[in-house]
């Protein structure tokens, strides 16, 4: 499947920033499964992209720019060739052993009841990939999707408490889940293309866990189901922090909004 995606993100500052550092995870790597036939990035102020690799192997873009800046805008517009891998996930760069990922967050810290949680869904033959497809069927029957919930980072033991979040935080469910269960897992940003939908307003997100004998394999709790040919994986992290598609500081003191705006067509 060959999916197109049109990724724009305003920021507007209130009063105009004196100048502002940023860093884009917004460009996705290839591997089995994934080819990146094209991809470009534009942003709106006089900038040079500086092109690095953090340390989990993501793609990663650093500009500076001088104001006064009312807006900024970043695009993306990149055409990407993907496969049903069956969610395993194959050819990727990787760092660091899977154990760094047993390493617990603030956002995806387990408490006793997400702890409950997880283990009530282990199979009784104790086998790793069935627990982890228990996990991520029991989270989507338990805790909903809603784009409209607050945007504003929330930890895991939040979430599982009010049982509604955005994709990003039913992920930090997730992964607090599986490693409470000694489990690795990792959070990951990208794009989604479910069939019929319409401007985004937010990229998606879904998690990876690492299984002996077949590797890393994703997880989507929003949508039940393993990520297939409809995905793009962008980037990684321990949360959405290592993993956040747009993220920096401005001079000065004031507020700034974003206006994400995400198409992506198969």
């Amino acid at each position: 499947m060959r999916l197109r995606i049109a990724h724009s993100t305003i920021v507007r500052y209130d009063p105009p920033a004196a100048g502002v550092i940023q860093v884009l995870r917004l460009t996705p790597r290839n591997h089995e499964g994934q080819y990146v036939v094209s991809w470009r990035i534009d942003v709106s102020v006089d900038a040079r992209l500086n092109a690095h690799e953090d340390a989990f192997g993501n793609l990663t873009h650093v500009f500076t720019a001088d104001g006064p800046l009312e807006t900024m805008t970043i695009r993306v517009d990149g055409e990407v060739d993907t496969q049903n891998t069956d969610g395993i996930v194959r050819g990727t760069v990787e760092r660091f052993p899977p154990s760094l990922f047993l390493r617990e967050t603030a956002l995806t810290l387990a408490d006793e009841h997400i702890r409950e949680f997880a283990t009530e869904a282990r199979p009784a033959n104790g086998d790793v990939l069935g627990h982890l497809h228990a996990i991520m069927q029991r989270l989507g029957e338990q805790a909903s999707h809603d784009s409209g919930a607050p945007q504003e980072a929330a930890t895991a033991v939040e979430v599982f408490a009010r049982k509604r979040g955005i994709a990003r935080d039913i992920t930090h469910i997730f992964i607090g889940a599986a490693r409470s269960q000694a489990i690795p897992a990792r959070y990951v940003a990208g794009y989604f293309s479910p069939s019929g939908a319409a401007e985004q307003h937010i990229g998606h997100a879904w998690a990876e866990a690492f299984v002996a004998g077949l590797g890393w394999v994703g997880f989507d709790a929003v949508n039940c189901v393993c990520p297939a040919e409809a995905y793009v994986r962008v980037a990684v992290g321990l949360d959405a922090l290592g993993a956040v598609p747009v993220r920096g500081t401005r001079y000065g003191t004031g507020d700034e909004k974003l206006a994400v705006a995400i198409k992506v067509d198969q």
